[in-house]
């Protein structure tokens, strides 16, 4: 995998998997690039739904992906602490033009005391019917919910406690 270099602005693009272009990050300063983890930093950045609508970000947030895990996360600095949101999807992968991943509907938000909630299982069971989930494609989803859950009661990788602020750092070098 040719990965993006530090410092560089690159796009996250998340698709159904039924192969369908969902939203896109318009722009992401790449942090750190490794054959299996890429972390990003934005703040204001442009959004766009595959409906063609646009919105912007309101707040600085740090992107995490991996090769190993079937979720990424988002870390947004608001105010009142960090806020995570989590989604489950497939690991990422990278082709010189965006970080690319599918997005399979659930999602976790974490607050900023660490308690979380579960969201869009409707919206999962819908979508699971709807583009035919493989068997083993929930199986796996399901053991990632549980390992995401793990991690944010560890407090390990994206939710340690100095993962954000040090990443963050790092981001306003470029921004």
């Amino acid at each position: 995998m040719n990965l993006p270099e530090i410092g560089q602005r690159i796009q996250i693009q998340s698709y159904k998997h039924n192969g369908l272009l969902h939203r896109t990050w318009e722009e992401t300063v790449t942090l750190k690039s490794t054959q299996s983890m890429i972390i990003g930093g934005n703040d204001r950045t442009t959004v766009t739904e595959s409906d063609g609508r646009t919105w912007r970000t309101r707040e600085p947030a740090i992107c995490f992906f991996h090769t190993d895990y079937w979720f990424n996360t988002i870390a947004m600095l608001r105010n009142d602490g960090v806020y995570y949101y989590c989604n489950l999807s497939s690991p990422f992968t990278w082709d010189k033009e965006a970080v690319k991943y599918i997005d399979y509907d659930l999602d976790i938000k974490v607050f900023p005391d660490m308690t979380y909630v579960l969201l869009d299982e409707d919206e999962y069971e819908l979508h699971s019917k709807q583009m035919r989930y493989p068997e083993a494609i929930d199986r796996i989803l399901k053991r990632n919910v549980d390992q995401l859950i793990s991690f944010i009661n560890m407090r390990k990788g994206p939710f340690a406690p100095d993962f954000v602020d040090r990443w963050y750092e790092q981001y306003l070098r470029y921004y």
